[in-house]
């Protein structure tokens, strides 16, 4: 079968939020700001034409994102046990950036949590443990070098900032438990619906980020965060497809990312 007639009739997905001012974020980064620096009529070229360009300043960590193995460290170690210092520079990194990550087209396993629960969306501040996973994947394998997402149905509070960003009553991600059980399976990329791929309780933010050092800096394995999985949940398919190429900016910790599920 060719890959164009395998593709045909397949419904497509967009698991990325979108980029707008003022859009929920974590606080630890520069937020996304857009503007028009030419309009229609700033300038009229002879024949009556006229272009609008605009300026966009935003962290690599904003809105839907994957985050580079390069965007944690552990007592001055990256991944493979590389000294921070070594590669690091007014620049960027000279490795592991996100430039260095290559585009993922392949298979991908969501784990419903929240459907597991029985509800459509966590609490606030609610831990995912391995059990949890375990339980979401019972009818589901996963393979070595799969994309892995969990689904905490939190993308249908994108609208209430104060809620989704989880800085009051926390949000709910993986645990360390279920940190290392999915890193256990060696999937490729893991990702979720909140600002930060963790277990973030009430009012304590981003404190600590054991997660992203189990992922990041232990495993080897990138995170992708702040997707938007609402409508994919509501299918109740639990593999598909998955088209993951965030924008190649040398030497960044991380880069916008819109990511395509491809459903058959």
């Amino acid at each position: 079968m060719s890959l164009w007639k395998a593709l045909e009739g397949a419904r497509v997905l967009d698991l990325a939020q979108p980029m707008r001012r003022g859009m929920p974020q974590s606080p630890n980064h520069p937020p996304f700001r857009m503007t028009l620096e030419r309009r229609h009529g700033d300038l009229v070229r002879p024949d009556g034409g006229s272009a609008a360009n605009e300026v966009i300043v935003t962290g690599g960590h904003v809105g839907t994102h994957v985050d580079a193995l390069a965007h944690v460290s552990q007592d001055g170690l990256l991944h493979g046990g590389r000294p921070a210092a070594e590669v690091m520079s007014h620049e960027g990194f000279s490795a592991l950036g996100i430039d260095a990550f290559e585009p993922y087209v392949g298979r991908c396993v969501l784990l419903d949590v929240a459907s597991a629960h029985g509800v459509d969306t966590l609490p606030p501040g609610y831990e995912v443990t391995a059990g949890d996973l375990a339980r979401a994947a019972r009818d589901v394998e996963i393979r070595e070098g799969d994309a892995v997402l969990v689904g905490t149905g939190w993308s249908r509070l994108w609208q209430s900032a104060e809620d989704f960003t989880g800085l009051r009553g926390g949000a709910p991600g993986p645990g360390i438990g279920a940190a290392r059980w999915l890193a256990e399976r060696r999937p490729r990329v893991v990702g979720g619906e909140t600002v930060a791929f963790e277990h973030v309780r009430p009012g304590r933010g981003h404190a600590t980020l054991p997660v992203h050092r189990i992922m990041l800096v232990e495993a080897g394995i990138n995170i992708v965060e702040t997707m938007r999985l609402a409508d994919l949940l509501d299918t109740g398919v639990r593999e598909f497809a998955l088209v993951l190429n965030p924008l190649p900016i040398a030497g960044a910790t991380g880069a916008p990312v819109r990511p395509l599920a491809l459903l058959a």
